[in-house]
């Protein structure tokens, strides 16, 4: 499963690939604005940290995604425990705990 994480702290970038591994989800991370957000493709879950991205970055990954049925899931604060009850609740599998 493909996981597309929008905003977030920068230096956290390291733990939400981790925890996405451990739910066995390939994650592409965007904490800033970037020119390569246009090119995000069609990930399986879009999460949206919203509290550190700026409505410009909002608006620009909501256009880039509009149209592919892409489930999203928006969260107002960016820490592990709430990516952790993102993917509980989109990730059919639970995570290796190895």
């Amino acid at each position: 499963m493909s996981v597309v994480i929008v905003g977030g702290n920068e230096c956290m970038t390291r733990r939400y690939k981790e925890l996405c591994e451990a739910y066995n989800c390939k994650a592409k991370i965007y904490p800033k604005q970037a020119s390569g957000l246009k090119n995000v493709g069609s990930p399986d879950l879009l999460v949206l940290f919203t509290s550190t991205m700026s409505h410009k970055m909002l608006r620009s990954v909501l256009c880039a995604t509009k149209g592919q049925n892409i489930p999203i899931a928006r969260s107002h604060t960016s820490s592990m425990a709430a990516l952790r009850n993102i993917l509980e609740q989109h990730v059919s599998c639970a995570p290796c705990r190895a």
